[in-house]
This record gives structure tokens, sequence and C-alpha cells, in this order.
């Protein structure tokens, strides 16, 4: 039987998950096609950082507690997606003062949804954009036609603890994710590690 948590059969990962902290809010827009894969690495974000949290995508209906938030002055909205001549990126800027709180936009979906996602949102092209320069190659292998110098939603994660100079939270995410990566695979096969 798998864990109702981490899903493993064989292998339970849960004895590893850490519990991290972050001076940022993460929202995780989920295509809908993504919910309940189980090569989603958005999930090991939720399950560690209390300031994470999942709102679904829909074309027509684009998530109330989102676009509230989005209004709300205490926040510092970032849509983490590639920059375009209408929508170049910015370099991100720490709040000078603790009234505002950043918040990342992370869409969780391929890159194909994604880019559907952003074209078919005009709320998300209001946003500024930060583009994440990352400074090693993905490692996700989980899914076919993997582009070079894209990560998964967990990667994204961590690339944006490190720009908040928060090291050893991305370090111990970067662990989990490893443990993810080289479990699947042998759990998914029946063989326990």
């Amino acid at each position: 039987m798998a864990c109702q948590r981490c899903g493993f059969q064989f292998n339970c990962i849960c004895d590893i998950e850490p519990q991290l902290q972050s001076t940022a809010d993460f929202v995780l827009l989920t295509h809908s096609r993504e919910r309940n894969k189980d090569t989603n690495t958005g999930v090991l974000m939720t399950r560690t950082l209390p300031s994470c949290r999942v709102e679904m995508w829909h074309r027509t209906e684009p998530p109330q507690a989102l676009l509230n938030q989005l209004q709300n002055p205490h926040y510092q909205p970032w849509l983490v997606f590639p920059s375009d001549e209408q929508h170049p990126s910015m370099p991100l800027t720490l709040p000078i003062d603790n009234d505002r709180k950043i918040l990342f936009i992370i869409l969780d979906a391929t890159w194909q949804e994604a880019r559907k996602m952003v074209r078919k949102s005009p709320w998300l092209s209001q946003l500024p954009r930060i583009a994440l320069t990352p400074q090693q190659t993905s490692t996700y292998a989980l899914r076919r036609n993997q582009q070079d110098g894209n990560l998964c939603t967990c990667e994204v994660g961590i690339e944006l603890l490190n720009q908040l100079h928060e090291h050893q939270q991305a370090q111990q995410l970067q662990s989990y994710y490893d443990r993810f990566i080289n479990t699947y695979h042998a759990d998914k096969s029946g063989h326990a590690k």
C-alpha cells in the first residue's frame, strides 16, 4: 500500500521531509492536468513550506483568493516566467521595509501548458516577471520532451530560495528533491532501495 503522504509504496521518504521557512509566500498556479501526476514536484514544496499553497488555474475563472492577494498592498508579487518583448524580466528586489512580503507565482505545468496559461490569462501579464538563470542544469528526467534550460517546479523553488539568500532552506529542499528523484524509479519498478 502506498504512503498517503509521499505516494511511494516501497521507499517512503517522509522521514527525511524537512520543515522549511521562508520570508516569501509561494503560490503554485497549477494546471488541472498537473494536479494528480505522480511526477509533479510542486508537492515537495507544499509539503515542506508552510508559506506555499496551490491555486488551480482555469482559463475563464481566475482564482479569486489569488486575485485578492495581488491587490493587497502588503505583497510584492512576481510571476516566475521568462520575459518577452512586451514583458521584460526584472531583477528581484527585496522589500526595503517589512510591510511588504514577496509573493512568487510559479506556474505548475508543463512548459507548453505554462505558455498557454500566460497567454490566456491577461491578469498574469500585469505582474512583474522574474526570469531565473539557473546555476545548474535540471536533474528532472521523469517526463519526456524536457527542454534544456527549463526547471521543474521544485527546482524553481530552490532557485528562488537561493535568490532570497535562504541558502540553508534551499539546500534542505534540494536534498529532499534529490531523494524524491532517486527514489521514484526504484519505487515505481517495485524495488526497495
